[in-house]
Parts: structure tokens; C-alpha cells; sequence
């Protein structure tokens, strides 16, 4: 199947570049003596982070709670499953490229066998049988080659990411397999069920966060950082779903969608 990548992909792919080089021009204005050396940026991110909250609020929160109640929880795991599915496939692109035999392994197990055996992802049968999901993507492939993090960055829709993971986000949206999707009603309504059924998953871990934060943006910042730095040194941790597991809070969910 020939892959014709979305005209919006590629523009978002120029904005994100010229994003990137105005970042890097702003990346000296701190924000006080208290200002957190990683988001030289605060300002512009609060503001943006406010804008992301309200729309979440306001449309994507509602939507994924109306899914959340239509959709049985069988089918909303089955979609679950196949996104995750997809992201496997990506893995492997980017446990190779990071010379991980054992990751690469993996990550070619998991989606052969779940595609083959598990209706097309839709079921997990790779984790019955105990093998491990690897999950890469370019951000972790750059740090694992010494490429720094950068500056924290919020950016409209997405949500939190930093320099790094904003350039690492440009290659994986140019491998994201639903861009291969040749027509363009059947892959904006992919795109639309990955976002919803991602919030969906997700509701429940905003109302942890919203209780246990006097400051929001600061705790998902926080949050948001340590997560990437524990993904990029994963002999700390077992696994990514293991330290995933552990903390109360998530990226902004529409972040999530596109870090599979």
C-alpha cells in the first residue's frame, strides 16, 4: 500500500521546524532567580498549557467521557490494543536504530504475533505469553545517542514535549502507520478514535492529578520530565509500562495519542 502522507503532516512538519528556531531564540528569557532552569519557556508554556486545559475541558473530555460510557469496556481494550499494536511496529524502527537486539526482538514478536493472532491487534496475545513491549520512539532513539533534552515546550494540541521531543516527533508522525491510510475520511476517523479513546483511558488519572496538584502545569511539567528522562535510562526502571504505571500523572492526553 503506497503511503500519501496528509497535507496538514507536512505542514504541521514546516510549522513545528520554524516553532523549533523561535523556541531556540526565546530560550534565554528565564522567567526570576526561581525560575526552573529547564523551562525557560514558562510564560508561553502556561499560556499555552491554559489553552490546551480549557479545550480539553471544553470538547475532548466530554467526548471521551460520552465514549467512555456508549463504548463496553471490551471494545474500548480491543481499540486500545490495536494503537498499541501500531506503536509496536514503530518500536521495532526505533529499537533497531538504537542496535537493541533483545528490544528489536521484542518488538517484531509482539506485532507479528498480535497482528497474525490477535485479529489485527485487536487482542494482546503477545503479553499472555510474557513478551515484553520495548516501546521506542525517535526522542528516546536521539537521547539514547547523547542528543539533550532541551527546553520544555508546550505546544498547542500536542501538549508537553521539549526540543528534543518536538524534532523526534516530526519522524514519528512521518512513521505513523495511520498515515498510510490512503483515504482521507477513514484516517481522520482513526485519528479521531486514537484521541478520544486515549482521553478516555486517561480520565480517571486527571482527577488524581487535579486533587493532588496546587499547581497543574507545574506538576505535569515535572511529571512529563521525569517520565521521558526514566524512558531514556531504562536500566533504572523494568519497564516503561511499570514507571508509566507508577505515576499519577500523564502527558497532556493528546500528547499521548502521538507518542505511541
Amino acid at each position: 500500500m503506497t503511503k500519501t502522507q496528509p497535507r496538514f503532516g507536512a505542514r504541521r512538519s514546516w510549522l513545528m521546524a520554524g516553532a523549533l528556531g523561535a523556541s531556540a531564540l526565546m530560550a534565554g528569557c528565564a522567567t526570576g532567580p526561581n525560575a526552573d532552569p529547564r523551562d525557560p519557556l514558562e510564560p508561553y508554556n502556561r499560556a499555552v498549557f491554559k489553552f490546551n486545559d480549557a479545550l480539553d475541558n471544553a470538547v475532548l473530555e466530554p467526548v471521551a467521557t460520552g465514549y467512555k460510557d456508549i463504548a463496553p469496556k471490551p471494545v474500548r481494550t480491543a481499540v486500545t490494543n490495536f494503537f498499541a499494536n501500531l506503536g509496536d511496529l514503530w518500536s521495532v524502527v526505533n529499537n533497531a536504530l538504537q542496535l537493541k537486539g533483545e528490544g528489536t526482538y521484542n518488538s517484531v514478536v509482539r506485532f507479528t504475533t498480535n497482528t497474525v493472532f490477535g485479529l489485527g491487534g485487536l487482542i494482546d496475545i503477545a503479553s499472555d505469553m510474557d513478551i515484553e513491549r520495548r516501546k521506542q520512539d525517535f526522542g528516546l532513539t536521539m537521547a539514547h545517542y547523547g542528543m539533550p533534552a532541551g527546553a520544555y515546550i508546550v505546544w498547542p494540541l500536542i501538549g508537553p514535549s521539549s526540543v528534543r521531543d518536538s524534532v523526534g516527533f516530526v519522524v514519528d508522525w512521518q512513521g505513523d502507520p495511520v498515515g498510510y491510510v490512503n483515504d482521507i475520511g477513514a484516517r481522520n476517523s482513526i485519528y479521531a478514535l486514537r484521541v478520544v479513546n486515549t482521553r478516555a483511558n486517561l480520565l480517571g488519572t486527571t482527577s488524581l492529578v487535579e486533587a493532588a496538584a496546587l499547581d497543574k502545569y507545574s506538576f505535569t511539567r515535572d511529571a512529563y520530565l521525569q517520565l521521558r528522562q526514566r524512558a531514556a535510562t531504562p536500566d533504572e526502571v523494568e519497564d516503561e509500562t511499570q514507571w508509566m504505571n507508577e505515576s499519577a500523572a500523564e502527558p497532556t492526553p493528546m500528547g499521548k495519542v502521538f507518542k505511541k
